[in-house]
C-alpha cells in the first residue's frame, strides 16, 4: 500500500452524500487563513515548554516565600511532567469527540488559567497551577502530531523539526528572561504571570483555525486507530526510547550546573557553559528531524543521537571541567535532535492522522513517567554516594536502553489500522 492510501480520506471516497457535505482537502484547510496557520503553529509550541522552564531560574525566591524544603521545591518540576503523562492517554478520545483545533484552544486556555493560579497567594495554588499546567501541555504534546500528520503528510518530519524548534526557543527563553523580569516586575509572581500573556496571545492567533468556514472540525474523518496499540511492539520501542531520551534530557537540565561547579567551575562560567547546551539544542531540534523525514529507516539518526548523549555524559565522568563546551556541544545536539526525533518518529511510524495521536497518546504517557523518575533518582544518588560519577555511569546505562528501543522504532515500519 502507498503512502498516499494513508492520507485522509474525504467524504466523497466514503459515502454518496459528499455533495451536500463535502469534506474539505487538505490544501483548502491550510488556505483558510495561510498566514495564521504557521503562525499559531509556531505560537503555540513556544508555548509548550515555556512555563516549565520559567520556573527554574527563580526556584529558590519561590521556595523562600513558601518555606519550601528542597523536595517539595523540586515538586514543582516534577508534578507537571507527571501530570503529562497522566493525561496523554485521555487525549485522543478527546481529540475525536471535539477535534484538534479545538483540543488546542482549551488547552492554550487552560495554560493560562494554570499559570495564573500558580502566582494567587498559597502554596496550595502554587501546586494546584503546575498540575494544571501538566494537563494543558499533555493536551498539546499529544495533539500536535496528529495535526501536523493530518495537514502536512509530505512534510510532517520537517514541520515536526519547525515545532520542536520552537518549542526549545519558548523554553530557552523563558529561562533566559525569567530573573530579568523578576526584577522588572517587582518579584517573581509576576515574572512567572507573564507567561499567561503568551498563552492568551497564542490562543487569539488560533482562534481562525477553530473558526473556519469550511465545515466543522468534528465531521472531518482523521482515519481508524490500530486495535491492540498496547500490545504492539513497535510502539513499546518508540515509548522507551522517547521515554529514557527525555530522562537523560531532564536529569541533565537539572543537574548539569551543579555537576560542573562542583567539580570547580565558577558559577557564571557554568551557566555560560550551559545556556550554550540549549542554544545548540535549537539547531539538533530542527535538523535532526528533517533529516528523519528524508530516510526510509532512521537507525542510523537513533545511533547518532544516543552516541552523543553517551559521549558527553562520559565526558562529564572523566574531564568535567576542561572539556565543559566540547560536552555541551554532545549533549546539546542529543537533547535537542534526540527529543525532535522521538516526535518525528511518532509521526512517520503512523498510517494517519488518528494512529498518530493515539501513538503519541501512549508514547507521552510511558514516556514522561520514565523521565520523571531521572531527576529525583539522579540526586537521590548523588545524596546516596557523595559523588557524581555513579550516577553518570548509571546514565550511560540508560543510553544502552534508548538505542536498544531506538533501533526497534527506527525501523522503516509503518503501524496501519
Amino acid at each position: 500500500m502507498s503512502r498516499t492510501t494513508l492520507d485522509t480520506p474525504t467524504l466523497s471516497d466514503q459515502t454518496p452524500y459528499a455533495p451536500s457535505v463535502p469534506a474539505p482537502s487538505r490544501a483548502a484547510r491550510i488556505a483558510v487563513h495561510p498566514a495564521t496557520a504557521l503562525v499559531g503553529i509556531l505560537l503555540v509550541s513556544l508555548n509548550m515548554r515555556a512555563a516549565l522552564s520559567a520556573v527554574s531560574p527563580l526556584l529558590t525566591d519561590v521556595s523562600n516565600s513558601y518555606g519550601l524544603s528542597s523536595t517539595a521545591g523540586g515538586l514543582l518540576t516534577t508534578l507537571p511532567v507527571l501530570l503529562m503523562g497522566v493525561t496523554a492517554p485521555f487525549v485522543p478520545r478527546l481529540v475525536r469527540r471535539v477535534g484538534p483545533e479545538r483540543v488546542v484552544l482549551g488547552a492554550l486556555a487552560l495554560l493560562a488559567a494554570g499559570v495564573g493560579l500558580r502566582v494567587v497567594s498559597g502554596a496550595w495554588a502554587l501546586f494546584a497551577g503546575s498540575v494544571v499546567i501538566g494537563a494543558a501541555i499533555a493536551l498539546l504534546n499529544v495533539t500536535m502530531p496528529g495535526l501536523v500528520k493530518r495537514d502536512f503528510p509530505d512534510r510532517a518530519a520537517t514541520m515536526t523539526g519547525v515545532y520542536t524548534t520552537s518549542m526549545i526557543v519558548g523554553a530557552t527563553l523563558a529561562a533566559a528572561l525569567s530573573v530579568p523580569m523578576e526584577h522588572a516586575f517587582g518579584g517573581w509572581q509576576g515574572s512567572l504571570a507573564s507567561w499567561s500573556v503568551l498563552a492568551l496571545f497564542a490562543a487569539v492567533v488560533w482562534l481562525p483555525q477553530v473558526r473556519r468556514p469550511a465545515g466543522n472540525v468534528v465531521s472531518q474523518p482523521v482515519g481508524e486507530r490500530v486495535a491492540g496499540l498496547w500490545r504492539h511492539p513497535l510502539a513499546w520501542q518508540l515509548a522507551v526510547y522517547m521515554g529514557v531520551m527525555s530522562l537523560l534530557s531532564y536529569t541533565l537540565i537539572a543537574w548539569m550546573p551543579t555537576i560542573l561547579t562542583d567539580q570547580g567551575m565558577d558559577r557564571g562560567t557554568a551557566g555560560a557553559v550551559f545556556a550554550f547546551c540549549n542554544l545548540i539544542q535549537v539547531g539538533g531540534a530542527f535538523v535532526v528531524p528533517t533529516l528523519a523525514g528524508r530516510m526510509r529507516s532512521q537507525r542510523g539518526l537513533v545511533a547518532l543521537m544516543v552516541s552523543c548523549n553517551a559521549s558527553g555524559i562520559l565526558g562529564l565522568v572523566l574531564a568535567p571541567v576542561g572539556g565543559a563546551w566540547v560536552w555541551a556541544v554532545l549533549l546539546g545536539i542529543a537533547q535537542g535532535g534526540g527529543f525532535g526525533l522521538a516526535m518525528a518518529l511518532i509521526v512517520l511510524r503512523s498510517g494517519g492522522a488518528a494512529v498518530a495521536s493515539q501513538l503519541s497518546g501512549m508514547s507521552q504517557m510511558v514516556g514522561y513517567f520514565i523521565a520523571a523518575a531521572g531527576p529525583v533518582g539522579f540526586g537521590a544518588l548523588h545524596q546516596l554516594t557523595g559523588g557524581w560519577t555513579l550516577p553518570l555511569v548509571l546514565l550511560l546505562a540508560c543510553c544502552g536502553v534508548a538505542l536498544t528501543a531506538g533501533l526497534g522504532a527506527g525501523r522503516a515500519h509503518t503501524l496501519r489500522p
